[in-house]
């Protein structure tokens, strides 16, 4: 029978309530961890203890919490073990790519320059660790005044002189660089003359600044290492980006994905800042950025907080890479912020990188054009915006990056696409709202024009006058400003994006093989003025960016809103010159790569359509006496295009 007699409650001690809740199973876990072991309870009247040490018998006898005595050798010696399994990681590693090479080195070359790479970077983090500090104690009396002051001189007329004897060497075979090296200095120039503290201008800033977008110039576009380098990056990014199908396909179908440039390129962008999102996450953009800020910030001798910013606009937005250095903006001297609006203006995000690609547009060119307009950006910027205020900023220490606020890989990875969809429909609402407004513009001019006999005027053909300089001092064939002028024109009152739709257009004409002209409008343009002109289009420098650019740091530094509406309009300036100068120096370095087309080969071959090539063949053909052109030959172009010998 259930004994129903009411049990006494028991009564608890004012001083365990002083001391805090009792929590025995807490108590229980702690003491097992330290080595100890229930022992005889006594009471508390009597002062006994109800927890005693173990004994070493014991202890090895029984374990009744074997987990516990894992947990607790675990963390003794975890870095042990890390250093074991990252043994075990690079030996794995070590043995896939010797198996790899053997096999085909080839296929594995890319692997092992990639290795070469990271461990030539991790050779140099441990050389700096151990020997730093004696080694800055062995240069530090090479840093004397007079010493450092005549390195400096011998180093600019060593620089002089080399280039001076690069014009007359390299330019006696094709005189149209010179054109592009007259724009440099016609560019350099006019920022001079709109300085704003002519006498404060630091051209240690300013020359290296151009000697590192030139020398980065000349790996990229002359050297076979170089070419081959960044042409193999703007291909595996290319198959990268092919992946964004197997995404689209499944959400918008397949037919949609190819026939709509919704569902086609702008998946594309979400992709990319999905992944642009996991390697911030994981830190290394933070590391790519530090490096290059650390490169241009020895030489140039820049501040750290606006080299780290221009640094970021390589990989992201012109609002994202100011968040790189958001702590610092309300202390940051006027000149650093118009450094930090130019190199937003001056440079494109990665993720619009892909969506360019996508259309067709040169891969190397456009990377490196973003590399290129880094140093280029902090260069005029010192030299149409000097310091002339006191940087709280003299070194990297107290600058760091952060990593952002993901907590995991796949949280960052949907931050990323979540954060894009922002993008997205951005550039799809400036696409409609532009085009639509360019045709309204164009149909109000055509108007205009009508009523004084020019039908045929237009927003294009008011750039191609206008604009026809500034792209003939770039180092385009006169033949083919109109057209180039016309797409400046797009990119600086409209945006960039709309302007390389229109050059993909143009280089589509020029790959399918049509006919250069038809009436008095050119269908395509020359392949080195596609390569000036993906260079000169690079940059968000744009008078629709302006809001964009304010609204960005007004939401990071509200109380500096009066200094960046002071500033933008010269920084937009400084950015649109940074494209310009970089076109330029594209100029003086590009030469046609790829060999000769034997026409009499190919135009004797069986031809089932046009390209280029066939174009270019025919051309020729017609151009030649008949003697030197077989019959058949002239048969195959007749059947494309139509010339009078055709008759």
């Amino acid at each position: 029978m259930e004994d129903k007699t009411p049990k006494r409650r028991e009564s608890i001690s004012l001083t365990s309530v002083a001391n805090g809740l009792e929590n025995k199973g807490a108590e229980l876990l702690e003491s097992l961890e330290e080595g100890r072991t229930p022992g005889n309870v006594s009471s508390p009247a009597e002062g006994g203890d109800s927890w005693t040490e173990a004994s070493p018998e014991t202890s090895g006898r029984r374990s009744p919490w074997p987990a516990l005595r894992a947990r607790r050798s675990c963390r003794e010696h975890a870095q042990l073990f890390r250093w074991i399994c990252s043994g075990l990681l690079c030996t794995a590693f070590a043995a896939f790519l010797l198996t790899a090479s053997i096999l085909d080195f080839q296929r594995a070359l890319a692997l092992f320059v990639l290795t070469c790479v990271v461990l030539t970077f991790l050779a140099h983090s441990l050389l700096k660790r151990l020997l730093g500090h004696t080694l800055l104690r062995c240069v530090k009396p090479l840093g004397h005044y007079r010493l450092r002051l005549w390195f400096e001189r011998g180093l600019a007329l060593a620089a002089f002189l080399g280039l001076v004897l690069w014009l007359v060497l390299d330019t006696s075979q094709r005189p149209e660089q010179l054109v592009s090296f007259a724009g440099i200095c016609v560019f350099i120039s006019l920022l001079f003359a709109c300085s704003k503290h002519h006498r404060a201008v630091s051209w240690r800033a300013v020359s290296w600044g151009l000697g590192l977008q030139f020398a980065l110039g000349l790996f990229v576009i002359r050297t076979e290492p170089g070419f081959i380098t960044f042409q193999w990056m703007g291909n595996q990014i290319q198959i990268f980006l092919s992946y964004t199908d197997a995404g689209s396909s499944f959400v918008f179908g397949e037919a949609m994905v190819k026939g709509v440039f919704a569902f086609q390129i702008l998946p594309i962008v979400i992709f990319f800042s999905c992944v642009m999102s996991i390697l911030y996450y994981v830190g290394l953009m933070q590391w790519v950025i530090q490096k290059i800020s650390w490169l241009m910030q020895a030489t140039m001798g820049t501040m750290a907080t606006e080299t780290l910013s221009v640094a970021g606009n390589i990989f992201v937005s012109q609002t994202e890479a100011p968040l790189l250095i958001r702590p610092y903006l309300a202390d940051m001297t006027l000149s650093e912020i118009h450094a930090v609006m130019t190199g937003g203006f001056a440079t494109i995000a990665g993720s619009l990188l892909g969506a360019y690609i996508s259309f067709g547009i040169d891969a190397a060119s456009l990377i490196a054009a973003s590399v290129m307009a880094a140093p280029c950006a902090l260069a005029l910027t010192k030299l149409v915006y000097p310091e002339v205020e006191e940087s709280k900023f003299k070194g990297a220490e107290g600058v760091k990056l952060t990593g952002g606020d993901a907590q995991n890989l796949l949280e960052a990875a949907s931050n990323g696409a979540t954060a894009s969809v922002k993008l997205v429909g951005n550039i799809g609402a400036n696409l409609i709202a532009f085009l639509a407004l360019l045709a309204f513009v164009n149909a109000a001019l055509s108007w205009l024009g009508a009523m004084v006999g020019a039908q045929e005027l237009s927003f294009q053909l008011i750039c191609s006058y206008a604009l026809r300089p500034v792209a003939f001092l770039m180092g385009v064939a006169w033949e083919d400003c109109p057209v180039v002028a016309e797409l400046l024109g797009t990119k600086l009152f409209l945006n960039e994006f709309v302007a390389y739709q229109e050059l993909s257009q143009y280089k589509s004409h020029r790959l399918a093989g049509a006919e250069e002209w038809v009436g008095t409008k050119k269908q395509w343009i020359s392949v080195r003025a596609e390569i000036l002109t993906t260079f000169a289009l690079c940059g968000f420098a744009n008078f629709s960016s302006i809001g964009i650019m304010l609204g960005g740091l007004t939401s990071m530094a509200p109380q500096r809103k009066s200094d960046f509406s002071q500033i933008v309009l010269r920084a937009l300036c400084t950015g649109t010159c940074v494209s310009l100068v970089n076109a330029c120096v594209a100029g003086i370095l590009y030469v046609p790569r790829g060999a000769a087309v034997d026409c009499t080969a190919l135009l004797n071959a069986t031809v089932g359509s046009r390209s280029f090539e066939v174009y270019q063949c025919c051309r020729w053909a017609f151009q030649r006496p008949s003697p030197e052109v077989s019959r058949g030959a002239l048969d195959v172009c007749c059947r494309f295009y139509n010339h009078t010998i055709c008759a």
